[in-house]
């Protein structure tokens, strides 16, 4: 399965990742990161208490900034990929990243993923909803990471959004209690009734695979 869980900064959306992950059963774990240490100290401190962390929980631990399409992870295996939206940001600035191609680039790596992995949990970032005027460099970068998220929820089994650390869900796998409370005309206790899925994740003007530039 597929589950894409997004959040604002802060939000908790780490913490519930790596819990759901959890509860997917037993097999290889992986964590695919994305961000750049750097040589900050304190940036590769905290680095290494969460790798030791998420080893504390049986994570074997992935770096990859750039080329997701070249990581080779176990068949079967349970992946845990944190976050988009570096990914998208290395691809988009660094000089030997994907640039103009970074939507394509991360489609495939993410093609491949979710062929060999069992189940694969994508984190992503909600940061579009400030309102504030960027920069064409900076809108273009937006526009490939929403562009991501809304071809990732696509084809996601489960769209989770965190919420001051709660949990809200767009889009989940119908279970077995959700047909029983069909088959005797009951609502589950969950209910969004205000957007289609249709609605809320709409395409227009993005870029995806080989439809065209961004306008």
């Amino acid at each position: 399965m597929i589950y894409l869980v997004t959040g604002g900064s802060g939000s908790g959306k780490s913490n519930y990742a790596e819990q759901l992950l959890l509860t997917l059963g037993e097999g290889q774990r992986i964590y695919i990161a994305t961000m750049l240490a750097g040589n900050d100290p304190e940036n590769l401190r905290r680095i290494e208490k969460h790798r030791q962390r998420r080893a504390s929980m049986g994570f074997e631990t992935i770096e990859c900034p750039l080329g997701l399409r070249n990581i080779e992870i176990p068949e079967d295996s349970i992946v845990l990929l944190e976050c988009m939206s570096n990914l998208v940001a290395n691809e988009v600035f660094m000089e030997d990243g994907a640039g103009i191609h970074t939507v394509n680039e991360i489609l495939a790596g993410l093609d491949l993923l979710f062929e060999r992995a069992r189940h694969c949990i994508v984190v992503t970032n909600e940061i579009f909803s400030d309102g504030i005027r960027y920069d064409n460099t900076t809108s273009i970068y937006m526009q490939f990471l929403g562009a991501l998220n809304q071809e990732i929820a696509r084809v996601a089994d489960q769209v989770t959004e965190v919420v001051y650390g709660i949990p809200v869900h767009f889009k989940q796998e119908e279970t077995m209690e959700d047909r029983a409370l069909q088959e005797q005309n009951l609502s589950p206790t969950e209910v969004d009734d205000t957007l289609s899925y249709e609605e809320m994740f709409s395409f227009r003007n993005i870029f995806i695979r080989d439809k065209g530039p961004i306008e």
